[in-house]
């Protein structure tokens, strides 16, 4: 470090992304200093991953404990199976509390500065803190910004958080309404339906677009909708728009039809989740000082992660995280600090996001990574190559058919010229755990033949992706 500047690196966040490029930065032997408004940790430790996991541990157990036909086939009875929600909020917070005390710990103990108070950006490599204390000003070589993101509610629908909340509240466990609907079957909808009902609660899940749990594989959708929504107490509603919301008791919901927008039905709920995606927090950091625009309010980056204006990278400047709208993932986040890091020393690295996975931790699991098949197909129109896939079952598998839990399935796409893995798609019992192993050769761009050779133990749950590579290695 240049005497000039008072660090190597500032980071403004500490949440998942700004903690792991500050450990990366010590390794490099950046002095560091990370400046957070809020809670150590961000979403993730505080309102997102780590509490929302509690929870579904939790009411997992209940779920499975109130599944007497599974048990009994196990030749297993249990008698009344009872719980304490306010324990379970307890078993939640409890945990948020120790991870954000291990990841506050971790920094202390490399000596990065942690500074509290909201950091913005004044000019190129110079930083204004408001702190309890008044304002002081830093400067650094570099400067990362991991904002992160904040819920998106949308218009028309108003938020009290007690009757009508986001998964900043949800994730406390205050209540159990008798019914609440959710608004949006992505990861947190999906997540928090599956908390809900396994508790006892009544669902109803509106979808805006046509088809509920948009984001995923269609194979894996419609076997989740069968598996995690038709055999619970959910009502589903898809092409519908919650136009208007009001808190209280009760919570009134208008249904909107998304194609003719007539009013098709006013809903009367005991509550109401909003899990309608998230937005960047990237209001008052200054972007405006140094000539950033953001693009519906995300900051423009390439894949070193140097934050661009008018399409060029900006010296010194690097973004992680939520905010630069590429994976709103925690573990995509930390991924993106340390090649930001690796870039700012010197290292010409990149980011590839096709090798990042990612997971809903229903009951079973849902988890992919790389392309779907629609998305593949389409790159092979473009780039002049077939795209196809295979399936293998739980149902067929030695471990599954042990543990009871068949349900699920295993999908493997690739190119049928080369047999480059493209994206790998799993529903059933561990599937976070397993698809692991597909991100690792998807990393490596390694092809089904080469994979169709590797080694499983026996009698696991990879060997559904062990057969799913055979298949595939046989069709080509």
């Amino acid at each position: 470090m240049t005497q000039q500047f008072d660090y190597d690196l500032i980071i403004i966040g500490a949440g998942v992304g700004g903690h792991g490029a500050a450990l990366h930065a010590v390794k490099c032997g950046l002095k560091t200093a990370i400046i957070e408004a809020k809670d150590m940790g961000g979403t993730c430790v505080n309102r997102g991953c780590i509490p929302s996991k509690a929870l579904l541990s939790a009411s997992g157990k209940v779920r499975d404990l109130h599944n007497t036909h599974h048990l009994n086939s196990l030749g297993i009875q249990v008698g009344e199976v009872l719980f304490q929600r306010e324990v379970i909020a307890d078993h939640a917070t409890n945990l948020v509390n120790k991870i954000r005390s291990d990841l506050t710990n971790s920094l202390k103990r490399l000596k990065v500065e942690t500074i509290h108070g909201w950091g913005k950006i004044i000019d190129t490599q110079k930083i204004s803190i408001l702190t309890d204390n008044g304002e002081k000003i830093i400067t650094a070589k570099d400067i990362m910004l991991c904002p992160g993101s904040i819920p998106f509610v949308p218009r028309g629908i108003e938020i009290d958080h007690k009757t009508v909340f986001t998964s900043d509240e949800a994730v406390k466990l205050e209540i159990l309404p008798q019914w609440i609907a959710i608004i949006g079957s992505g990861y947190i909808g999906l997540e928090f339906s599956d908390i809900y009902t396994a508790l006892g609660c009544e669902v109803t899940m509106i979808e805006a677009l046509d088809t509920l749990m948009p984001g995923f594989d269609p194979d894996i959708s419609k076997i989740a909708e069968r598996i995690l929504l038709k055999t619970r107490d959910i009502e589903t509603y898809s092409s519908v728009f919650a136009t208007k919301i009001t808190p209280g008791s009760p919570v009134t919901i208008e249904l909107t039809d998304a194609k003719t927008k007539e009013v098709i039905n006013i809903l009367e709920v005991d509550a109401c989740l909003v899990a309608t995606g998230r937005i960047p927090a990237t209001k008052n950091l200054g972007l405006e000082n140094i000539g950033i625009e953001t693009n519906r309010g995300f900051i423009p980056v390439n894949d070193k992660m140097e934050v661009l204006r008018d399409g060029e990278p900006v010296p010194h400047l690097w973004a992680v995280g939520d905010a630069t709208g590429k994976m709103m993932l925690a573990h995509a986040a930390s991924a993106q600090g340390v090649i930001a890091v690796e870039n700012m020393c010197g290292n010409d690295k990149t980011i590839d996001y096709r090798s990042i996975p990612a997971a809903a931790f229903t009951h079973p699991e849902i988890s992919y990574v790389g392309l779907t098949e629609p998305a593949a197909i389409t790159l092979g129109e473009e780039e002049g190559f077939k795209v196809a896939s295979v399936k293998t079952y739980f149902k067929g598998n030695s471990k599954a058919l042990a543990e009871g839990e068949t349900d699920g399935i295993a999908k493997v796409i690739y190119r049928q010229d080369t047999g480059e893995l493209l994206g790998v798609h799993i529903i059933g019992i561990h599937a976070s755990d397993l698809i692991q192993e597909a991100a690792n050769a998807i990393a490596q761009r390694q092809s089904v033949q080469n994979l169709a050779f590797n080694v499983h133990t026996h009698p696991t749950l990879s060997e559904v992706l062990d057969e799913a590579y055979k298949r595939a290695e046989v069709a080509i």
